[in-house]
């Protein structure tokens, strides 16, 4: 039932249910504190009743007799125990003074009622065996008693012990109703169950208040995303107030909602870059088809030598698109998704990415110092990252220049003698598709050394371009490993 109310209907629910519960634990308590009072109260007035039996000629403290209710001798109460009449009668020879007591009567050490005439009748009970045998000194207790006029009502007894002139023990047992305790006891409890109902009532609307105030921020927060839903602006901010939970929330929306309109720019940036770059290629093929294709429909063959270069620029434009879509696909690649780590030879990865960097630049001269290094990564990323790294020296490496490669103590360092990269260039070389002025009539889609930074920075490394000395541009890549193979 409770999660199908509204959030505001059950935070108002359990203010109402908490207030009610603390009222009805106070008003509990209440009701026994005065019922306590009142039944002490009531013992004391008891307790007075029954005060010690003593000669009427003997007086007490106030200067009369001690106790509230005495007999007039204690021959009297011998004479009940003599006569012991075990039911209430109206008649006899004793007669107890007046008082403020309701039920009377003697109890034998053998557990016999011996009742006084006039004054009612009281069951026996196990404490007032013990009192009368002088096991116990007293007992208090409810019970139920038949008074003079044989009504039967509930009362509070009290029991004290008789020792009579001729060394008999008995228990004299006094009642006196229990209405002045149990009247106000009702009348108290109608009022505090009044109290509570006010009280639930109360907290009911207060926590609907309440909740409407608290949850006012959540439902500015509920409409924000809805129109967030419904528009997809991300630019959308909530108002960030205060420094309590709400506050907190709205600014981590925020916060998200400002990487995902990153996350969207970078991708439409991404999806721009990436149609600039294919349209070049693309273009350049079709050209190159369409005059083929005019050619074989009109019959007119191309010379063998201009067909064979637009042929081979058809397969050059190709293995570029091939290159730039693979570059798209790695870059694509969530970075939740971390390629498989396992233990890799550096050393082995460098050999074979300058073997690959041979055949592409046969007319440069490659120089290796290679030492062996083993990284944790996966091997087909490093030697992507690798072999863009000498791409990119064998691209701008003039004929017969010399491209120097070393692997030393987990540093990787590939220079050419290309012109080198200008100061400014410097920060952006790392960017999607950015490439410098001097190399955009080169081949290439820009997604390299993008790609080099990711893997590196995969495998926990680092990769920076400096101006080499005497000219040209120094790749320096740092990765974590060991000399030897670690086990």
């Amino acid at each position: 039932m409770m999660r199908r109310l509204p959030l505001r209907g059950r935070l108002a629910l359990l203010i109402a249910l908490a207030v009610a519960v603390a009222v009805a634990v106070c008003a509990s308590a209440s009701w026994f504190l005065v019922r306590g009072q009142l039944y002490a109260k009531l013992d004391q007035r008891l307790v007075g009743i029954g005060g010690p039996m003593v000669d009427e000629h003997e007086p007490g403290p106030d200067g009369g007799l001690s106790g509230g209710i005495v007999f007039r001798m204690r021959r009297d109460l011998k004479s009940v125990l003599d006569t012991c009449t075990p039911t209430a009668t109206s008649e006899g020879e004793v007669r107890p003074l007046p008082g403020p007591y309701t039920i009377m009567q003697v109890v034998t050490q053998e557990g016999a009622p011996c009742t006084v005439p006039g004054a009612g009748s009281l069951p026996v009970t196990a404490a007032d065996m013990q009192v009368a045998r002088g096991t116990r000194a007293q007992a208090l207790y409810d019970g139920t008693g038949v008074d003079a006029d044989g009504n039967r009502r509930d009362v509070r007894i009290y029991t004290r012990p008789f020792l009579a002139e001729d060394g008999t023990r008995a228990a004299v047992s006094f009642a006196i109703p229990l209405d002045e305790v149990t009247a106000p006891l009702n009348t108290l409890a109608l009022f505090l169950v009044a109290v509570t109902a006010l009280g639930v009532l109360a907290s009911a609307g207060a926590g609907l208040v309440i909740a409407r105030a608290s949850l006012r921020p959540v439902d500015e927060l509920t409409q924000v995303v809805e129109h967030i839903a419904r528009t997809e602006d991300l630019d959308t901010r909530i108002p960030e107030e205060g420094r309590d939970e709400i506050a907190r929330l709205s600014r981590s929306f925020n916060t998200m909602t400002a990487a995902l309109a990153a996350s969207r720019e970078r991708q439409q940036q991404l999806i721009a870059d990436a149609g600039h770059e294919l349209r070049t290629p693309l273009t350049s093929l079709r050209t190159n088809i369409d005059l083929l294709l005019r050619s074989h429909e009109t019959g007119r063959e191309l010379p063998p030598d201009t067909r064979r270069r637009m042929l081979v620029n058809v397969k050059a434009q190709m293995q570029e698109l091939s290159s730039l879509v693979g570059d798209l696909l790695e870059l694509a690649r969530p970075a939740e998704q971390e390629p498989s780590q396992e233990i890799v030879a550096l050393h082995d990865v460098v050999a074979r990415a300058v073997e690959r960097a041979r055949l592409r630049g046969p007319g440069l001269r490659i120089v290796t110092d290679v030492k062996p290094w083993f990284v944790r990564g996966d091997p087909g990323s490093l030697e992507r990252a690798v072999v863009n790294l000498l791409d990119n020296a064998v691209k701008f490496s003039p004929p017969g220049g010399t491209v120097g490669v070393r692997l030393s103590a987990g540093e990787l360092t590939v220079r050419d003698q290309g012109p080198g990269i200008a100061a400014e260039d410097l920060p952006h070389v790392f960017d999607r598709f950015w490439r410098s002025p001097s190399a955009r009539s080169l081949p290439g889609s820009g997604l390299g050394l993008s790609i080099v930074a990711r893997v590196v920075h995969e495998s926990g490394g680092q990769v920076g371009l400096e101006p080499a000395d005497g000219g040209g541009t120094l790749a320096r890549v740092r990765l974590p490993g060991s000399p030897s193979r670690p086990d």
